[in-house]
């Protein structure tokens, strides 16, 4: 199965994009930007997901998907995901929590 990073986002500032953004451009790597205050149903995903409007919200896709590859580990009710890594799925993470998400995934090695 070929994957792709589909990141979701917003229009506007948030460090947390910023970070991200950072480290996938350090390492030259493509993605997919679903802006979550432009498309309705993203925003919907989003909530669902993280119980939050949280971004980014990044995802190892099925290549053409928005969805995750496959379900994200469960979050507990009520509980931050900040940092989380859910599988197929991380959200608001860190410098380093990126990286390790990434190389799990084997968009770098």
């Amino acid at each position: 199965m070929e994957k792709e990073i589909v990141f979701y986002s917003r229009s506007y500032g948030c460090p947390y994009v910023s970070t991200a953004k950072r480290v996938l451009d350090r390492h030259h790597l493509s993605y997919r930007e679903i802006l979550i205050n432009q498309v309705s149903e993203a925003r919907k995903r989003v909530v669902g997901w993280t119980g939050f409007e949280s971004v980014p919200t990044i995802i190892a896709a099925v290549k053409g998907h928005d969805l995750p590859c496959e379900p994200p580990d469960p979050l507990p009710a009520g509980a931050s995901p900040r940092g989380i890594n859910r599988g197929s799925m991380i959200t608001e993470p860190s410098a380093a929590q990126l990286e390790e998400w990434l190389r799990q995934h084997a968009f770098v090695r």
